[in-house]
């Protein structure tokens, strides 16, 4: 390809900024960060996109129960000198893993919070929805869904006196949900996440507005292969390179660099920010995404909803050269 990755997302990625065509984004990310390094790279994509000014980052919600998860997200923000963004977590029983990169992060940078000094995802969702003006927030869900199950069946409290199915039909313009294949597919872990019935139960009581972006989209591009020649000092290159050395599914190709990786979130933010339909992706719409109790799914094409799912327009390569620049912030 004779254009750098600078030069071809500075032709396809921004030229909408500088006519002001583009609004900002109000962004609540709900993260199952640790497991795959996409949801490291999707988070860091985010803050990048506060700095471009195209992004409200309202909070960050975590799913998993990693005890070093929400001092590596703290971390995170720390880093890319954002931190003040409000960070929820799920309060179930709490877990280690020598398989996630969370503790890496943070141990080798500044945070000062940790799961005792951060309120339930539940209460928060509550207070920042409320606070919001109507039809205004995207939830960007690139984990399991038992967030978002705790928030529909929430009840009205302080923040609302709108249970949470109300004020998610109230305030949210939009779901972006990283999960799922289509148009058919077995086993995803977001669908499935070893929690039976989840994601059945949120797609069935939501009313607004979805759309899926599927593993088969994020599988095809190839990321953060270029990351190896970055300043190791970085929750990218720390993050990255503890995946690729650790990931039951990548490690036997391990050899002391980091590993290309498939963007499953990194497609979830990049569409929750920009749109790119027409230019990056196709937008599958006329049907609706029907899923088991097992987290298995297909594509209804003849039953109405509000569902959209998206379908890959752009090639992986250049697509892979946006997000990379993206991650990296040389897209200005």
């Amino acid at each position: 390809m004779k254009n750098t990755p600078l030069k071809y997302v500075v032709l396809l990625l921004f030229l909408w900024n500088v006519a002001g065509l583009h609004a900002q984004t109000k962004i609540i990310f709900d993260t199952d960060i640790g497991g795959d390094a996409d949801d490291l790279g999707a988070l860091v994509m985010l803050h990048n996109f506060i700095e471009s000014g195209d992004c409200d980052l309202l909070a960050i919600m975590n799913w998993g129960t990693d005890k070093y998860a929400v001092p590596t997200i703290d971390a995170i923000n720390r880093f890319y000198l954002h931190p003040n963004i409000p960070i929820g977590t799920r309060k179930d029983k709490l877990t280690t893993s020598d398989l996630q990169y969370n503790k890496v992060i943070a141990k080798n940078f500044e945070h000062k919070l940790t799961y005792d000094d951060v309120p339930d995802a539940t209460q928060l969702y509550r207070k920042i929805l409320a606070a919001s003006e109507d039809t205004s927030v995207t939830i960007v869900a690139v984990g399991p869904l038992l967030n978002i199950k705790r928030l529909i069946v929430s009840q009205p409290d302080s923040n609302s006196p709108l249970n949470g199915l109300e004020l998610i039909s109230k305030k949210v313009k939009e779901f972006v949900i990283m999960g799922g294949h289509f148009p058919k597919g077995k086993n995803e872990w977001n669908f499935n996440g070893n929690m039976p019935g989840i994601t059945k139960f949120v797609i069935e009581h939501l009313e607004t507005p979805i759309v899926f972006s599927g593993f088969e989209l994020g599988e095809q591009i190839k990321t953060a292969e270029v990351f190896n020649e970055i300043d190791k000092n970085t929750p990218l290159y720390q993050g990255f390179l503890y995946y690729s050395g650790h990931a039951p599914w990548i490690k036997a190709k391990f050899n002391g660099a980091i590993l290309p990786n498939s963007s499953f979130d990194q497609t979830a933010v990049l569409y929750a920010v920009i749109g790119g339909v027409g230019t990056y992706w196709k937008k599958i719409e006329g049907g609706k995404c029907v899923v088991e109790e097992n987290g298995d799914n297909h594509w209804a094409k003849r039953e109405k909803s509000n569902h959209a799912y998206l379908k890959l327009k752009e090639s992986p390569k250049k697509m892979a050269q946006i997000i990379d620049a993206v991650m990296l912030n040389r897209f200005k």
